[in-house]
């Protein structure tokens, strides 16, 4: 627990992690048990046990029949190689993109980190493939505009009914389910460790 603890302390305030505070274990201690945890899907076991243990406490089924899409674009630390970055054209940021799968209550589904340059719509295919792969009673997904005709049909290959944002929605709007992973972006920046993208080597699960 406290190793944990410690893994939590450097997620929320964004500290290097040779900056660990004395009150936890030698800071090399605990990065190698995060590493190895990472390694062995750990992280994502846990994601999984809490996603279903929320949706049953929401009194929902343990697997969801729906998802949502959607992407983030976050600026890069000045260590992070440039081959591993991008620009967002549309947002004029230099850096890397996570494209986020959630069900419709925000929970996460599954993550992909890309460059910033790297389209909605080529995220969501790889989404829509993991989702239907880890999660096959998914029949349903929600996504904005940014996913075009690609990812719909490719959605539909899978079997999933891809609904696109309304033509003609501009700016922000409230749109019934989508809203859901705005909130859980939301939620991601109150860690300052993904305020701005650090790793050398992200994790792409």
């Amino acid at each position: 627990r406290q190793i944990m603890n410690a893994i939590l302390y450097v997620d929320r305030t964004g500290i290097p992690w040779r900056y660990l505070p004395h009150d936890f274990a030698p800071w090399a201690t605990v990065y190698s048990y995060f590493a190895k945890w990472q390694q062995d899907g750990v992280f994502e076991q846990l994601t999984g046990l809490l996603r279903r243990l929320v949706r049953e406490a929401e009194g929902r089924g343990a697997e969801p029949s729906a998802c949502v899409l959607d992407s983030q674009t976050i600026k890069t630390s000045a260590n992070v190689p440039r081959a591993e970055q991008g620009t967002d054209a549309g947002k004029r940021i230099i850096g890397r993109k996570r494209h986020l799968g959630c069900d419709t209550l925000g929970m996460l589904l599954t993550v992909l980190v890309t460059a910033a340059s790297v389209s909605d719509t080529a995220a969501g295919v790889t989404l829509l493939s993991r989702i239907a792969a880890a999660h096959p009673h998914i029949r349903k997904a929600w996504l904005d505009a940014g996913y075009r005709t690609t990812a719909i049909d490719h959605g539909a290959r899978l079997g999933i009914d891809v609904h696109p944002t309304p033509p003609g929605a501009r700016g922000f709007t409230i749109i019934p389910r989508r809203w859901t992973i705005e909130r859980s972006i939301g939620w991601l920046m109150h860690h300052r460790r993904l305020v701005r993208d650090y790793e050398r080597h992200p994790h792409r699960s």
